[in-house]
């Protein structure tokens, strides 16, 4: 039997753990659920393993904001206190407080 828990939560803000951007937690796959296409553009090298949970998070780097999917391995926790300035954060969370954002809408 196949069994996972994941580590981040919804609204809890991450960060990457080798690319420069960090971003909240709204939504989590038990293990990997995106496409075959996106999977292969990952170079092979860096590729991570699909067995572990994957989290869809509202990013931002210095140039923009956008969604990101990314694997368990890849995310850190980010406790440095500043809030990620997505646009689409109000569409699903509360405003920031003690270092994460509490969610608004019912999820499936």
């Amino acid at each position: 039997m196949f069994k996972t828990r994941a580590k981040y939560h919804l609204g809890q803000v991450v960060r990457h753990r080798k690319h420069p951007f960090r971003g909240v937690v709204f939504d989590v796959d038990a293990m990997f659920s995106n496409t075959d296409a996106w999977y292969e553009a990952i170079p092979e090298e860096s590729r991570p393993e699909k067995g572990q949970p994957f989290y869809h998070l509202l990013a931002e780097n210095d140039q923009s904001y956008y969604v990101a999917y990314v694997s368990e391995q890849n995310l850190v926790a980010d406790y440095s206190g500043q809030p990620v300035e997505h646009p689409d954060l109000d569409d699903l969370f509360g405003p920031f407080e003690d270092g994460h954002y509490p969610l608004q809408v019912q999820m499936n």
